[in-house]
Formats: C-alpha cells, sequence, structure tokens
C-alpha cells in the first residue's frame, strides 16, 4: 500500500548539493516549501557533514528550532541543542591516520563536535570553509597531541582529487575495518569516520527519540555519504545532480539543486493540497409577494 504524503512527519536533507544550490543559495521557492511544510507540523532536519554553526543562518532565516545531523551523522542534536547521539574515532586508529596523512603531503582538520582543530594556517583549508559557511578551524599545532584529552567525532583530509583517490585506496588497505572512508561529493576531500558512522544512523537515532516511524520519514540527499539515509527512509529522494550510487539508493529522483529540486519533492510527497476555495452561491431570488399585499398596495 502506498504511503500517503500526509503521513509524512520529518524530512531529512542534505544541505550542500541538496538544500543550497551551486552559489550555496537557499532559492525562494524552496524556502517557500519548507516554510508551509513547517506550517503543517513537519520537522525539517537538516543532515550535514558540516557543524550546526554552518546551518545557523538558515535555522534562523526559517524562525526554526529543530533537530539536526551534523559531522557526517555522529553529532545528533534536538531541538533544544542537547547531543543525542555522538560517535568518535578510536584515537589510535585516527592517531595511524593522521601521521599516515600528514607524511604525505595531506592537510588535515579533526572535529570534535562543533569545534574544528588543524595543525597550521592553511590558506586551502580557509578558503574552503569560507565557501561551504564553516568557521575558521583553530590551530592547535601537532594534531597528534590533542588525541589525549579532545575526543575526534572525524578528520577530513585535503588535496587534489589523484592524490585523495590514492590516499583512500592506501588508508582502506592499511586501517581494514578500524574506520569508513568517505567522499561527500567533493574530490579534494576524504574524510575519515568511525566504522557504521553515518547520517542513515543518526536518523534513526532521531527518529526513536521522536517516536517517528521510517515509513513517515523522506530523506533528500545527492552524494555517497547520504546513501543510508535515503535506505532508510520511507521516501528517498535524490536529486538530479547525484552520482550514479546514490540515485540508485533512491526511490525517487527529483530535478536538480539548481531547479529547485528540494521543493518539488516537498511538493509531491509532503505537503497537503490546499483546499479549493469555496464556490460563490448564486444569488437567490426576491420572495414573491402573496395576492392579498399586492391588492393592499394598489389600493393606497
Amino acid at each position: 500500500m502506498a504511503l500517503d504524503r500526509k503521513e509524512i512527519k520529518l524530512v531529512a536533507i542534505d544541505v550542500d548539493g541538496t538544500l543550497l544550490n551551486s552559489q550555496h543559495e537557499m532559492t525562494p521557492r524552496v524556502e517557500a516549501a519548507l516554510r508551509e511544510a513547517i506550517a503543517q507540523g513537519v520537522m525539517v532536519v537538516f543532515a550535514t557533514g558540516k557543524t550546526r554553526n554552518a546551518v545557523i543562518n538558515h535555522l534562523k532565516k526559517l524562525g526554526i528550532e529543530s533537530p539536526g545531523i551534523f559531522n557526517q551523522g555522529l553529532i545528533a542534536l534536538d531541538a533544544d541543542g542537547k547531543t543525542i547521539h555522538s560517535q568518535t574515532l578510536d584515537p589510535g586508529v585516527a592517531r595511524q591516520v593522521i601521521t599516515f596523512a600528514e607524511d604525505r603531503g595531506f592537510t588535515l582538520v579533526a572535529y570534535s563536535g562543533s569545534r574544528m582543530l588543524t595543525k597550521t594556517r592553511s590558506k586551502v583549508i580557509e578558503e574552503s570553509f569560507s565557501t561551504y559557511h564553516e568557521n575558521p578551524p583553530e590551530i592547535v599545532g601537532a594534531l597528534q597531541n590533542v588525541l589525549i584529552n579532545t575526543p575526534i567525532n572525524k578528520v577530513i583530509a585535503f588535496g587534489d582529487p589523484v592524490g585523495i583517490k590514492s590516499l583512500r585506496w592506501q588508508l582502506n588497505a592499511s586501517l581494514g575495518g578500524s574506520a569508513r572512508l568517505m567522499q561527500a561529493g567533493v574530490p579534494e576531500h576524504l574524510e575519515i569516520l568511525p566504522p557504521g558512522g553515518s547520517k542513515g544512523n543518526a536518523l534513526k537515532v532521531l527518529c526513536k527519540h521522536y517516536k517517528i516511524a521510517a515509513d513517515q520519514v523522506m530523506a533528500i540527499g545527492d552524494a555517497e555519504n547520504d546513501i543510508e539515509m535515503l535506505q532508510f527512509a520511507g521516501i528517498g529522494v535524490a536529486m538530479d545532480n547525484a552520482d550514479a550510487k546514490t540515485k540508485e539508493a533512491a526511490k525517487h529522483v527529483v530535478a536538480s539543486n539548481d531547479q529547485d529540486g528540494v521543493a518539488e519533492a516537498f511538493e509531491r510527497f509532503v505537503l497537503k493540497p490546499k483546499p479549493a476555495p469555496a464556490a460563490e452561491k448564486p444569488a437567490e431570488p426576491a420572495a414573491e409577494k402573496p395576492a392579498e399585499a399586492k391588492k393592499e398596495e394598489g389600493a393606497s
């Protein structure tokens, strides 16, 4: 039996390449669709590889305090900002990754909750973070030293696409199952996550927390890091600009992020149809006066 679209209670939306267009903006049509859904009681959840700081302006623009999925699903917050889910890298694995990648000339950033840490100032990182609306990372010196007292959710390696592809292969061979390697649609970035870390896993936690069934969820994304949440949701939607594997994992494909694909998904599967305006009743004809009244009027 097909799910009635009025039953969707939660929508999880990837941010870059999905919610935002190529200019990293939320278009008027997309904003209007989100506002209408929120007004109808739908919970809108941003699901991103970034920190909450990177989406705070979008939340303020919509005027909502919403749960969120951050750091590639390694952090999930409730509507009050309380952490209800967190996964961290094993410190030994994080140390191995950092040393291995730095020895080969890659620049690294480590994520710890809303904090981002890096060894030295880097123009490449500053430009990348500015593009994706993240604050610049803290300069902390050797990242290996912060592992003693600082839990790390994930590490990102920055480099040219060819080098990143090679690094992924090498780390995959050396780490085995002790970490998950992920690329979120950006060929210059390689993310190293704890085993099992994903937006889909965090979405399951949120749904359990708010007592929402999977078939009452729609998820929208465009890249490898969105696949698990598209598979979990009752309605998994890929953008037209998504890669082939993401489209294959989805149940539906909508227009690209530059063609208001998110708005299309909301209009097709979430928003309740507006009631048709009531037709105006034709004016009733004046009542015919009784014959006796007509006679009296004629006599006067």
